[in-house]
C-alpha cells in the first residue's frame, strides 16, 4: 500500500522553482516528487534534524 499523502500549498523563490523544473525534467517527474526526495533525504540525515539550514 503506498504511504498517504497530503497536498499543501508553499511559495517558493523563482530561482528555487526553476532549479526544481529543470530537475523534474532531467528525472522525467513532477516538480512535487522532486521536492518530496528532496526534503526526505535532508530530514533523514540526524546532522539536520530540528533546524533549518537558515543563514
Amino acid at each position: 500500500m503506498k504511504p498517504l499523502k497530503t497536498k499543501i500549498s508553499i511559495t517558493l523563490d523563482e530561482p528555487v522553482l526553476e532549479k526544481m523544473h529543470e530537475l523534474a525534467e532531467v528525472y522525467d517527474t513532477s516538480v512535487s516528487s522532486c521536492i518530496n526526495v528532496i526534503l526526505r533525504e535532508y530530514l533523514k540525515d540526524e546532522k539536520h534534524a530540528g533546524r533549518l539550514p537558515l543563514p
